[in-house]
Order: C-alpha cells, then sequence, then structure tokens
C-alpha cells in the first residue's frame, strides 16, 4: 500500500476522533467517504478519481443520511427539566392578560410569567395546561 491509501485511513481516523470529541454527526460522512477511496485507491485508480468518489460519496451521505440519523439519534436536542412542564396542568395564580404583559401561574413550587397561548384573558383560580415555553415566559392554555 502507498502513500496515498495510509493518508485515507489517517482521514478515516482523524474524522473518528473529531465525531467522538464533538458528536455532531458530520466528520463521520467524511470517514465513511475516506474508506470508500481507500477502497478505490486498493485497485489502482488514479488520485484523481479517488478524490473525486471522495467527496461525492461524502456529500451524497452527508446530504440524505444524516437528516435522518439526526432525527433517529435525537442529536443536538438534550432533554431538560423544562420539557417535563409541558402539558402540565396548574393553576393561575394572576390574571393572565398578554395586552397588558400581565399573568402568572405556580408550578412545582415557583412562580412562572404566564402568556395565554391564543390571546384569551384566563381568569386567576382557572386550571391551565402549558402548551410551551418561549424564554422565561410559560404559554399556557385553558383546560379542555
Amino acid at each position: 500500500m502507498d502513500y496515498i491509501g495510509w493518508s485515507w485511513l489517517l482521514i478515516i481516523v482523524v474524522c473518528i476522533i473529531i465525531e467522538a470529541l464533538t458528536i455532531s454527526l458530520t466528520t463521520t460522512w467524511f470517514a465513511i467517504g475516506a474508506l470508500i477511496a481507500w477502497f478505490v485507491s486498493l485497485i489502482g485508480l488514479s488520485l484523481q478519481t479517488q478524490i473525486i468518489i471522495f467527496l461525492l460519496v461524502s456529500i451524497i451521505c452527508l446530504i440524505f443520511t444524516r437528516p435522518i440519523a439526526i432525527k433517529k439519534l435525537k442529536i443536538g436536542k438534550a432533554k431538560t427539566d423544562l420539557d417535563l412542564l409541558i402539558g402540565k396542568c396548574v393553576k393561575v395564580k394572576s390574571t393572565i392578560n398578554n395586552l397588558n404583559n400581565e399573568g402568572t401561574v405556580v408550578v412545582n413550587g415557583l412562580e412562572w410569567t404566564a402568556r395565554s397561548f391564543n390571546d384569551e384573558i384566563i381568569e386567576k383560580d382557572e386550571i391551565v395546561c402549558v402548551r410551551e415555553i418561549k424564554g422565561v415566559k410559560l404559554i399556557v392554555e385553558l383546560k379542555k
């Protein structure tokens, strides 16, 4: 095996190390491209052909399989305790009025600023469900 073959193997190792450190599912596809280019180098095709195959395989893998892999592996979407608040039903502590920037609810003993999902006024002591979180505000709607 000549130095070009070893270069492809080095690229594979570097890409795998970078991927292990970042977990961003970017360099994985270049490692796959380098692996295919290494096989092509073993066949004896020219360096230009190896580079073209490396780029084509890497870009095709990146474009077509990365979004699927990210969705399945849920990369970049770390669940937090805040995610547990969504769907939770709580009592309104002070009237929620989006127009006047008013309203609070208490969740798990903590007071949160609350806003109505569809701009309706929600009176004190009504039961609402948390629909989403925007910044430090809970977006709520009346429990149905």
